[in-house]
């Protein structure tokens, strides 16, 4: 069995699954808990949806929502940066399943 490793420089984070619609290809988590938060963060808020692409694939479609504690404030750099790695996370999984098809069959 073929496994996907991937490296973060967090020790640990805790998601907390909202909601999925296999109808709609959707699916809303939140990141509750970790070091990820880094203490300035209540929760960050993720939806995911997958839409039908022109070429016969697929398009993914995701949105995220910082939740700061207080009246924290959150740099626009520093939401950049994780957009980045989620991302890159994003492209390591989608390499694995397009080179492993049997993985999610």
């Amino acid at each position: 069995m073929n496994h996907l490793k991937i490296r973060s420089q967090f020790k640990y984070v805790q998601h907390k699954i909202e909601a999925i619609d296999k109808e709609s290809f959707r699916y809303n988590y939140n990141v509750i808990e970790g070091d990820a938060l880094m203490n300035t963060l209540e929760k960050i808020s993720y939806e995911t949806k997958f839409v039908a692409g022109s070429d016969g694939g697929s398009i993914c479609k995701s949105s995220s929502k910082y939740h700061a504690i207080g009246d924290i404030e959150i740099k626009e750099e520093d939401i950049k940066v994780g957009k980045e790695k989620a991302l890159g996370l994003f492209k390591a999984v989608e390499g694995y399943l397009l080179a492993n098809p049997d993985a999610y069959n």
